[in-house]
């Protein structure tokens, strides 16, 4: 039975794992090896250190980690950031279940707004933080690739009557 509860400091290789799964995830959407740098798992390590163990709570399978989730928080304002649940447990209600325990932390800490940034091409996340209740556009981010590597862009979202890339 899976629990969520808060991060202790033996969980830190697995969620390490989970971080360097989602890099991978991440890479094979955009089809690009270098998203994550050469040590992904150090990624990890300096989001920890940037939010603080309080801020991350970790889906706990019989004492096995199967999934993390994070708040990021600045005034009344807060991001989940990351959610990560292991390629073999999703489908399960596990990220479900991390969001709502960031989300009742959020409430309990006064955040006004809460907000997700997954990356656009991930269309499985946007549809999950859509049902979650993430139904507000706050910010829209957009980028010029100056790397010359078009091909790795996609026809993808129709916003303000004009097409985008994901």
């Amino acid at each position: 039975m899976v629990t969520i509860r808060p991060y202790r400091s033996g969980d830190l290789q697995d969620c390490r794992a989970l971080w360097v799964e989602l890099t991978a995830h991440h890479r094979g959407i955009y089809r690009d090896d270098t998203i994550g740098g050469d040590d992904p798992g150090a990624q990890f390590d300096r989001h920890l250190a940037a939010v603080g163990p309080d801020r991350i709570w970790v889906a706990d399978d019989g004492g096995a980690v199967v999934g993390l989730a994070g708040l990021i928080v600045d005034g009344t304002e807060g991001e989940v950031e990351p959610v990560v649940v292991a390629s073999t447990r999703r489908g399960e209600g596990v990220g479900r279940m991390l969001v709502e325990a960031v989300v009742d932390a959020a409430r309990g800490l006064g955040i006004r707004f809460l907000s997700v940034r997954p990356v656009a091409r991930n269309a499985e996340a946007l549809r999950f933080f859509h049902r979650m209740g993430f139904g507000v556009l706050g910010h829209v981010e957009t980028f010029m690739d100056l790397t010359g590597r078009q091909d790795r862009w996609v026809a993808g979202e129709t916003l303000a009557g004009r097409d985008f890339q994901v």
